[in-house]
């Protein structure tokens, strides 16, 4: 078989922690990322890749975000959009207001999530499971008030701050191309960072501390600072992809865009997609983009005309219904699906 080692010998810690051990996999990445790069930008229309492609990389963003925290260090959290409302508005009023280049704005977006996702995650050096769960939802209800409340954040009642024309070097990002771009080359970025984060120490300890936090301390890990890192780290990720999903996707920062149903849809993407992995925040996120496409077009071909209630409905059963499916078949999600058909490529035609 192509994809079969011919044996695993491991002579070195830096073959031991490859990333893509077997060739076959590295060879598959560099030509995901030329269809990304080269591909999708010449001969994906502009309409798909403004509507399905570039949610999917904000959302797969956002989701490993929210991976670190609940799948990596095991603290769940049920307010991670209003984490992506925080960046959004952040970075609108870092750009449109006082003038701060584009990319620094968004990643200033980024570390004033973060410092308010560090103070919401105070609570879990002293509570964990149900109770930290409600004190994650309490965030979302609080930002959601502060941000329609406060003027001189929302501008106004409807919490509404239209996108000013975006600029990098001098560059006009006018054209869904350029857009894509920007979104594609941010979440590369983030994402090989953070695969790497987790592989390292930190990562360790997160694991140690969600598998079992009183052995982990015991072991020298320090709860309460690697917990907090890993509030800051997710909501940093969260006020990216906010950042990015109303400057290159919506156009505008809305607090409609980031409610209790968006923090519940994220979680359902690491679980369907698979908790503590990176895999899985991209399958979760692209299930969650497709799923109304894919919804529509099957009762499209049985029925003329289907209401947009009656679809957005259909659309909720259906994702509420995978989430419990996996949840008893797979809780490792489709992550563990795809690594269990690789170790049997890998082995085939043994059967060990």
């Amino acid at each position: 078989m192509f994809y079969r080692e011919c044996g695993n010998f491991k002579d070195s810690y830096a073959s031991d922690m490859a990333i893509f051990p077997i060739p076959l996999d590295r060879w598959g990445f560099i030509v995901m990322l030329f269809v990304a790069f080269v591909i999708v930008p010449l001969f994906v229309s502009e309409y798909l890749m403004m509507n399905i492609i570039v949610p999917f990389y904000c959302f797969a963003l956002s989701a490993f975000g929210l991976n670190v925290l609940a799948g990596y260090a095991g603290q769940i959290s049920i307010g991670h959009a209003a984490f992506m409302a925080v960046g959004a508005y952040s970075s609108f009023i870092l750009y449109g207001r006082y003038g701060v280049p584009l990319i620094p704005s968004i990643i200033g977006g980024g570390l004033v999530a973060s410092i308010v996702g560090t103070f919401f995650g105070l609570p879990s050096l002293k509570i964990k499971g149900f109770y930290l769960a409600i004190s994650t939802l309490a965030s979302q209800f609080i930002i959601e008030w502060v941000i329609v409340h406060v003027h001189w954040i929302s501008g106004g009642v409807f919490g509404t701050i239209e996108a000013p024309e975006m600029f990098i070097f001098g560059f006009s990002l006018d054209t869904p191309v350029r857009k894509y771009y920007l979104v594609l080359c941010i979440m590369v970025l983030f994402m090989t960072i953070g695969k790497n984060l987790v592989r390292g120490q930190l990562g360790r300890n997160w694991m140690a501390i969600r598998d079992v936090d009183y052995a982990a301390e015991i072991i020298g890990v320090n709860l309460y600072r690697d917990k907090l890192i890993a509030f800051a780290v997710s909501t940093f990720y969260a006020g990216v992809a906010g950042s990015l999903i109303t400057f290159c996707y919506v156009g505008s920062a809305n607090i409609e865009e980031f409610n209790v149903m968006t923090s519940f849809a994220l979680l359902g993407m690491i679980i369907i997609g698979g908790l503590g992995t990176v895999l899985g925040s991209f399958f979760g996120a692209g299930f969650w983009v497709m799923l109304p496409i894919a919804i529509n077009q099957s009762l499209g071909a049985v029925f003329e005309v289907v209401p947009a209630g009656i679809l957005s409905n259909i659309e909720s059963i259906v994702f509420g219904g995978l989430i419990v499916l996996f949840l008893i078949l797979e809780p490792y999600g489709m992550a563990r699906l795809w690594h269990t058909i690789k170790d049997k490529m890998r082995l085939w035609p043994f059967p060990y």
